[in-house]
């Protein structure tokens, strides 16, 4: 089987990333591989630029990696260090957290490739498709 997308959770809570993370570990089949930069080094509220490059290469199977992020600082964060240029495969998602990581999930799980999943987690903003 062809390598799917990966899927990058970025939140400030390691609790919500856990959740979240076993949800989209059930709707993917196991098949899709969800990592989680959460909270920072030392466990405690925030993030890290540290753990989002190792959840970066954790998630990445060869056909790309999506990012999602919590809050807007997060957002920088995944941004800092997508502008370093060291995972040309990743891309960070403009999409709600939970609803997105759900899509893009599930998108991924088919063997779409990375856009496809990037627009199935943007198109999660508009609850009126659903």
């Amino acid at each position: 089987m062809a390598a799917l997308v990966g899927i990058v959770l970025v939140s400030h809570s390691p609790a919500m990333a856990a959740g979240l993370g076993d949800l989209l570990g059930e709707l993917g089949g196991g098949a899709v591989a969800v990592a989680r930069a959460a909270g920072t080094a030392d466990g405690g509220l925030g993030t890290s630029d540290d753990l989002v490059r190792r959840a970066l290469a954790e998630a990445d199977g060869g056909a790309g990696v999506v990012v999602l992020a919590d809050l807007g600082s997060a957002v920088l964060t995944v941004r800092a260090v997508l502008d370093e240029g060291r995972s040309p495969g990743a891309v960070l998602a403009d999409a709600p957290f939970v609803e997105g990581a759900v899509a893009a999930a599930v998108t991924a799980s088919t063997g779409a490739e990375r856009n496809e999943v990037v627009r199935a987690a943007e198109a999660a903003r508009d609850f009126r498709k659903f």
